[in-house]
């Protein structure tokens, strides 16, 4: 167990570390300055974020995640961020067409730079995934790619919180309730 730990921590950090300052630096910018944000990802990309989402409105922003019963429409100054490991699943593909023909800007997360979704998307996130992180025995299917994602989302959080001025006890208050 602890062999299988080290190994997906060690690709995940390598994976996370590859995405280019500016990248990061202009999703930093994108978020804020976006009248409401939407998401969207396939299966466990989408589980992934919705995660992200959480965080999002936790910080007070207008987000929404694509597919649910109360979305509404995506707008021309929304930013819509779009996750898939490959860059080719159809339903992540077709939200980025409809949201780039609408206006918004999309921003795609994947690990194929020279997919379809990263060709068509205005800008990109792009986990490398080291070659010897591909261990189908340790990690099989996208486990890198989706666990990489989470790490980089979680690690954004605290620099959004900076430029918005919100604090955890801001995040607490927007926390859901289960009742």
């Amino acid at each position: 167990m602890d062999d299988n730990i080290g190994y997906i921590n060690d690709c995940c950090r390598q994976a996370v570390e590859s995405v280019p300052r500016d990248s990061i630096d202009a999703l930093l910018d994108l978020i804020p300055a976006a009248e409401s944000i939407f998401i969207y990802g396939s299966g466990r990309s989408g589980l992934i974020g919705q995660l992200f989402s959480i965080r999002l409105v936790q910080l007070g922003l207008d987000v929404h995640f694509v597919g649910d019963m109360t979305t509404p429409i995506i707008g021309r100054n929304d930013l819509t961020i779009l996750i898939s490991n490959t860059g080719y699943t159809f339903s992540v593909v077709q939200t980025a067409e409809i949201a780039r023909r609408i206006g918004s800007h999309v921003v795609a997360v994947t690990s194929s730079p020279s997919s379809k979704l990263a060709h068509i998307s205005n800008s990109r996130i792009v986990l490398t995934i080291p070659k010897d992180c591909r261990s189908a025995a340790i990690a099989p299917l996208g486990t890198i790619f989706e666990d990489s994602i989470l790490l980089f989302f979680d690690a954004l959080v605290p620099e959004l919180m900076k430029r918005l001025g919100v604090t955890e006890d801001d995040m607490r208050r927007r926390h859901a309730i289960w009742v």
